[in-house]
């Protein structure tokens, strides 16, 4: 059984912006459905805690496994190192070193926006547009075709003890969202029995069920790493989501 209770999460109560783009504007009738199964942690071997044992820093930790997904489906796997990692949670949500009463984790929405604006050790993201959590197709269109989701889940306590995160009927209390709280990861797998996180150094799967009931929060990132290798598909409006980018900025 699975103990993970003595692990950290950090992900802040959402934030929203109006201005943030809808994936779901940007998937036209000929883009094709999404396949059964996308799976893009193919042949990496080695995650990484990237401090999330020791620090609230899952918003900064998610960042750095979509890095990872990119990387090694693209050029070659880049891990960014710990202390890296440790100066983002710093600039970006606020951590000083030493001070324990600073490890208050993060925003999503803010590092997803410190990121597009600064990049991160070396790798832009170039934009994000939020899929809908509750719509399924635009959260698997997202994974299979741009590499992964960057979601936020509000996590019951009897997550702490599960080797498949699932629903618990008749949890009581224990099974509340939120209950033990906030966490970000980062999703670049799915299948017909759910979705696979990245989350303390290991995949993590969940069941559509618990998807549908904890999952609160989804972003598609948009990271420079795998457009230039990869591109977007036919029936993807690539074009108008950039048109729509330059009416913001």
């Amino acid at each position: 059984m699975a103990d993970h209770s003595k692990m950290k999460l950090g992900r802040k109560a959402i934030k929203t912006d109006t201005r943030t783009l809808a994936f779901g504007d940007y998937l036209t009738p000929a883009l094709p459905p999404p396949p059964a199964a996308a799976d893009w942690t193919k042949g990496i071997t080695s995650w990484g805690m990237m401090l999330n044992d020791t620090l609230g820093d899952c918003t900064i930790a998610g960042v750095g496994h979509a890095v990872q997904v990119w990387t090694a489906n693209t050029s070659g796997i880049v891990t960014v190192p710990d202390p890296t990692i440790e100066s983002y949670y710093e600039q970006w949500d606020g951590y000083v070193p030493g001070k324990p009463s600073t490890d208050n984790g993060g925003v999503e929405l803010d590092v997803l926006n410190d990121w597009q604006k600064n990049g991160f050790a070396g790798h832009a993201l170039l934009v994000f547009a939020d899929p809908k959590p509750a719509i399924l197709v635009e959260i698997q269109q997202s994974i299979a075709l741009f590499g992964g989701v960057y979601i936020g889940l509000s996590l019951p306590l009897t997550a702490q003890t599960q080797d498949v995160w699932d629903v618990v009927k008749g949890g009581g209390a224990k099974a509340k969202p939120g209950s033990w709280g906030g966490h970000c990861v980062y999703v670049p797998k799915y299948d017909h029995n759910g979705f696979t996180c990245i989350t303390w150094g290991q995949p993590k799967t969940m069941t559509l069920a618990f998807w549908k009931k904890y999952c609160d929060e989804a972003h598609t990132l948009f990271g420079q790493d795998w457009m230039t290798a990869k591109g977007a598909p036919s029936g993807f409006d690539q074009a108008q989501l950039q048109a729509d980018l330059a009416d913001i900025k």
